[in-house]
């Protein structure tokens, strides 16, 4: 599964000859009028993650509807409707097997005023469902994909239960997360979830991952991410490997319990 490459604009010969006008004049400016411009430039490249979904202090993401796409096309968590991602892995006990299908649904629901994609999660034990997940994303115009909550669903006694973890932004405290950055970079981190008591998952961008080989595959260069809920689960860290163009390909628990699942295969559209 690739991320669809954006179309270049198209510029005039006038509007290049503007430009090139423009930058002679910012050039001859003064070193305040310089520091001017380096401050535009910035905010023209957009906040980053760390920045828009802090992990310290007040929890209040500033959300703007028309800052969002209709499609999410992040090389590292790239979401078509009709593609299936399949896993397999062990449990939180480090024994009991475990498979996981992820599947990106052609539903969407509305969330702050924003289109969210529908992805259906389904978690089965010795090949019975044990747990169903609707979760929704959005991305933005800078790339950051947007975890905008979840719809968790447990058996319990022969019965699906909801999950007291489920959430949705904007409902009884709740807000969006980033789930994956658009330019993620060794250091960064950011909050994925926020729900008081709940769920207040957040990421650590650790760095290039290394070669990593899973059943789907051999991929020499991967994304390495840890996710950690210190407020929740003290002392439990996960690890996710990211593929480009691909996405999520293997996680494992470093701390906390023995949890692991590995890319078995892609079904696409």
């Amino acid at each position: 599964m690739t991320g669809r490459l954006r179309p270049r604009p198209y510029f005039s010969l006038s509007l290049v000859a503007l430009a090139i006008l423009a930058l002679l004049a910012a050039a001859c400016g003064s070193s305040k009028q310089g520091s001017s411009s380096t401050a535009s430039t910035a905010s023209a490249r957009g906040a980053s993650a760390s920045t828009l979904a802090p992990i310290h202090g007040t929890y209040a993401p500033k959300i703007d509807p028309a800052n969002f796409v209709a499609t999410i096309d992040n090389r590292y968590f790239p979401l078509v409707p009709g593609t299936g991602f399949h896993y397999r892995g062990v449990a939180e006990n480090g024994k009991t097997p475990q498979t996981d299908d992820m599947v990106v649904t052609h539903r969407t629901k509305t969330i702050l005023g924003i289109k969210c994609a529908v992805v259906r999660d389904t978690v089965s034990s010795h090949g019975t469902p044990i747990e169903h997940t609707l979760d929704w994303y959005a991305q933005d115009k800078e790339g950051n994909v947007w975890y905008m909550g979840e719809d968790t669903r447990e058996l319990h006694h022969g019965k699906f239960v909801k999950a007291d973890d489920s959430w949705e932004a904007g409902v009884a405290g709740a807000e969006p997360g980033i789930i994956m950055p658009g330019d993620p970079q060794q250091g960064d981190t950011y909050r994925q979830e926020y729900y008081p008591r709940y769920a207040l998952d957040q990421a650590r961008v650790l760095g290039p991952g290394g070669s990593v080989t899973v059943p789907n595959g051999s991929y020499p260069d991967t994304l390495l991410t840890v996710e950690t809920a210190p407020k929740l689960d003290p002392g439990v860290a996960e690890r996710k490997w990211y593929v480009a163009g691909v996405g999520d390909i293997k996680e494992h628990t470093v701390s906390g319990n023995q949890e692991e699942i590995v890319l078995l295969s892609v079904t696409k559209p």
